[in-house]
């Protein structure tokens, strides 16, 4: 009979290898140029694949909450009105603590699913869904 340190050592070899990463998820800062009325935010793309969220998904919260229209144009967003780096980087902050960082071991190994018509936020790491609010 194999003694519990066994099992136990055997349970652990069998966990994926990002499970014991301890390296801190950093979201990149926006880097934005306003231009007459318009705002760029030219690292756009980078923003949103280190989030491994959709674009799209991304530039709608913040249209949403920054109140303005806009669009992606290669890497890059364009918001109609003038907003400063800080105050896009707050709202991208906000973004990362509702639909990105998970809710119970608070670890960014997360995608977006859609079970019926409610959208959940799947962990990878620890399992756990927690439905989202909509944008």
């Amino acid at each position: 009979m194999t003694d519990y340190n066994e099992l136990l050592d055997r349970a652990i070899e069998q966990l994926p290898p990002e499970i014991f990463e301890t390296k801190r998820f950093t979201v990149p800062k926006a880097y934005s140029d306003i231009q007459g009325n318009r705002t760029f935010i030219k690292n756009f793309k980078e923003i949103s694949d280190a989030l491994n969220r959709d674009p799209q998904h991304v530039l709608k919260y913040l249209l949403r909450e920054l109140g303005t229209a806009g669009n992606i144009e290669g890497g890059r967003a364009i918001m109609q009105g003038k907003f400063t780096h800080f105050v896009i980087n707050e709202r991208i902050d906000e973004y990362v603590e509702k639909f990105v960082i998970c809710h119970e071991c608070n670890r960014p190994d997360t995608r977006i699913i859609r079970e019926d018509r409610i959208f959940l936020l799947k962990c990878a790491a620890c399992g756990a869904k927690a439905p989202l609010k909509s944008i």
